[in-house]
């Protein structure tokens, strides 16, 4: 597996990947409208896009972040792992990644919208692993100097 910044190429095995894991979670599977335009609605605004891509150079994983405005924090937006290859460290490869970049950016808050605890596997292990709840949908990591 190897993480890259976005590439227009990937954006239909992207939008097929995201349709899938949000069906395997049983959600009606509809999409998000920044990802029809992740060029316009990432990059060309001064953020990245991630993509986590496998050896037959298929997409099995995403991760944004949109900047807030006039602050040092970030939105971590569409955290998604191919629903048959969860638990294998892809998430945790992309919130790694994008943490990194942030810490370089000098960003000092990322904050994550989970959708509330009903998404309890999420829940426990970001909140477990990077960051503290501060409100019962919402995450915020504070990075350490």
């Amino acid at each position: 597996m190897k993480i890259i910044k976005y590439e227009e190429k990937y954006r239909d095995d992207m939008i097929f990947m995201i349709l899938e894991a949000k069906n395997a979670l049983g959600r009606v599977p509809g999409l998000n409208e920044d990802l029809l335009d992740v060029r316009k609605n990432y990059l060309e605004v001064g953020d990245i896009f991630w993509l986590a891509i496998d050896d037959n150079d298929r997409v099995i994983g995403s991760i944004g972040y949109n900047s807030i405005k006039d602050t040092d924090e970030v939105w971590l937006h569409r955290l998604f792992v191919k629903y048959n290859l969860k638990r294998q460290g892809i998430g945790s490869a992309l919130l790694e990644t994008a943490e990194q970049y942030l810490r370089k950016q000098e960003k000092k808050i990322a904050k994550v919208h989970l959708g509330g605890k009903d998404w309890v596997e999420s829940w426990t292990r970001l909140c477990g692993i990077s960051g503290t709840a501060y409100d019962e949908r919402i995450i915020e990591n504070k990075f350490p100097r």
